[in-house]
């Protein structure tokens, strides 16, 4: 049975990908289902680089401000809420773009990994809650004698429930079951055109109220643990708001050399998969991905 199709803009951080996935949806029909780890959380706006309703130009946003801030949400989640979104696209008749830079949420979805069921062990759950991510990760590698990359060794989430699949005997994934068809078009530009980029952004970011959107969402009562977990802008800002980095210059610098190295995990993460249709940023990004997206939809 042929699967339906799915349109996938990716990329590195700062490089488009909301911008360039209007566009597609606007020229298209389409409607966009969002797939970062971060901006499903209500709140997380500026330091999680939100589309605003403005920059949406009315197109339909999915998987954005579904859970609240403190809760944590599995790979598993959100790839079950994807598949709603998308599917109720589809009905609708129109296209699905699938936006975002988040691999392994990415992954679930364009693969279509099985997860294995089972819920937490509210004890087990409650000791690996007590440790740093750090500590997680360690644990990890002594316990399956893997080590991880991509960011993949920061995410907690992650980790506490690899470990907790470990405990209940779970040790190999299911093989995938993919339920479409996809285009997987990348964004990225050269080393030094991101960097200049990032620290744009960051600038900008910051001067419409970064640091005061972590401080609100402390004092409603997101403790420092999960912000810290969030990594990037909501860590390095947390660390600035409890005196661990000294001024908002040296924030600024931490900061952005983080996103630096983020993004360049980002691209050695994408650059693994020889599917993905890297388009050329510097001619024309917008023409030759709605040029790649007809010829996918017409076939």
């Amino acid at each position: 049975m042929t699967l339906p199709k799915l349109v996938v803009v990716l990329g590195t951080t700062a490089c488009g990908k909301s911008g360039l996935g209007v566009e597609l949806a606007l020229r298209f029909g389409g409607e966009i289902v969002s797939a970062d780890s971060r901006q499903v959380y209500r709140g997380l706006d500026l330091g999680t680089g939100k589309i605003t309703p403005a920059e949406m130009k009315g197109v339909a946003h999915h998987m954005l401000d579904v859970v609240e801030p403190g809760r944590p949400y599995s790979v598993a989640e959100f790839q079950q809420g994807a598949y709603r979104a998308i599917d109720g696209i589809m009905c609708r008749g129109k296209t699905p773009f699938l936006v975002g830079g988040t691999g392994l949420y990415l992954r679930a979805v364009t693969e279509g990994f099985v997860f294995s069921p089972g819920g937490a062990d509210p004890a087990l759950r409650a000791q690996l809650e007590e440790k740093s991510t750090q500590q997680l990760y360690a644990l990890y590698r002594e316990q399956t004698g893997k080590t991880l990359s991509c960011g993949e060794e920061s995410n907690r989430h992650r980790l506490i429930r690899a470990l907790e699949k470990r405990a209940a005997g779970v040790e190999e994934p299911p093989a995938p079951r993919p339920r479409y068809r996809c285009l997987l078009l990348g964004v990225s530009y050269p080393r030094q055109t991101v960097c200049a980029r990032i620290d744009q952004r960051l600038e900008r970011r910051l001067d419409e109220g970064m640091v005061e959107e972590v401080a609100a969402l402390r004092a409603a009562g997101v403790s420092d643990a999960f912000l810290e977990g969030l990594g990037l802008e909501y860590r390095y800002i947390l660390w600035y708001l409890t005196g661990r980095l000294s001024s908002a210059e040296e924030l600024k610098d931490e900061l952005g050399r983080a996103i630096k190295r983020f993004a360049k995990r980002q691209v050695m993460w994408f650059k693994r998969d020889r599917d993905v249709l890297w388009l050329d940023m510097e001619g024309d990004p917008l023409g030759q991905a709605a040029q790649a997206v007809e010829e996918f939809l017409a076939c």
